[in-house]
């Protein structure tokens, strides 16, 4: 099957999306011996791709656990040019994380070249559940439990539900159970309650439990165990809620609208018809002034200065 030759450079381990392009465009790779361009397609079962004179494969999917150290950010890269996880492994795949632990938090860490597992590993639609454990500054009192279980609202939105289980008598060591993955989410439930994190480690991913595996130590995952977080993730995704779709208000007709403007439109007063008659300049003529004649007192003065003139 044809695809973008980029999207087959990255899968097969060579470079990322983005240094693919570059490669492309800067003519470094070649399908059956021509030089390739940005938007070629190809198929990696027929076509010959070379890059940078390697010849092209498909890359061999892996599926790794990592039993993480504090101390190690879960990137690929830092641009502060501190300690990664992948510092502490040693593939030719090219391999990322699945998701993320803090700096300052411990344990299970999956690793993967596998897209579709990690989507459906780390996305919050799946609900996979994670369990950590965690040691306290001060113990976890009756009233924060009741609370973390009912579900607690952070400055980001509220939680969902958590599974607690107190492991110590002293209420200070806690295994509590989320499928939620925003950043540092533990750590600040923990803190509105009023008992700080001191120590945090996660033990269990899913159906995969970090057991007493050493700390830096990394392992393949076994065919049973993708198999039942597969499931997992199928069984997770079917009983999840469906979440409301927004529709868009559909645009009122010509009809409607003229509906609406005549319900809208303000009732005439009973007698205001027979008022607005009486005032109606259609109906009555205005009174014309009443103007003086121009020159009526000359020719009238002249008729009386006429006669006075005549009886001298």
């Amino acid at each position: 099957m044809k695809q973008r030759l980029h999207k087959i450079l990255a899968s097969a381990g060579i470079a990322s999306l983005r240094k693919s392009e570059q490669m492309i465009s800067e003519g470094r790779v070649k399908v059956n011996g021509e030089t390739a361009h940005i938007g070629d397609s190809a198929d990696l079962e027929t076509d010959d791709i070379v890059a940078d004179g390697n010849q092209v494969a498909a890359e061999q999917k892996r599926y790794l656990l990592l039993n993480k150290p504090t101390g190690y950010v879960t990137t690929v890269t830092d641009p502060h040019d501190r300690p990664t996880v992948m510092d502490l492994i040693h593939v030719r795949e090219r391999i990322y994380p699945v998701g993320r632990l803090d700096v300052d938090t411990e344990g299970l860490l999956f690793l993967t070249n596998d897209g579709d597992f990690s989507q459906k590993m780390a996305h919050p639609s799946f609900e996979i559940e994670k369990t950590y454990l965690a040691e306290l500054a001060t113990a976890l009192t009756e009233e924060g439990e009741s609370l973390l279980v009912r579900g607690i609202r952070l400055e980001d939105g509220p939680t969902a539900p958590a599974k607690i289980k107190i492991v110590s008598r002293r209420r200070r060591r806690v295994e509590i159970t989320i499928h939620d993955g925003r950043n540092r989410i533990v750590r600040r439930m923990f803190e509105s309650v009023g008992s700080p994190v001191t120590r945090l480690r996660r033990i269990r991913f899913g159906t995969v439990g970090l057991d007493d595996m050493p700390k830096r130590g990394v392992r393949e995952l076994t065919g049973r165990e993708m198999t039942s977080l597969m499931d997992l993730a199928v069984e997770s995704r079917r009983v999840a809620k469906p979440r409301p779709t927004r529709r868009k208000p559909e645009e009122p007709t010509r009809k409607e609208r003229r509906a609406d403007f005549g319900a809208k439109r303000p009732v005439r007063r009973s007698g205001a018809g027979e008022r607005a008659a009486l005032f109606d300049p259609g109906n009555s003529r205005r009174p014309t002034a009443k103007t003086k004649r121009r020159g009526s007192g000359r020719r009238t003065g002249g008729r009386r200065s006429a006669s006075r003139s005549g009886g001298c």
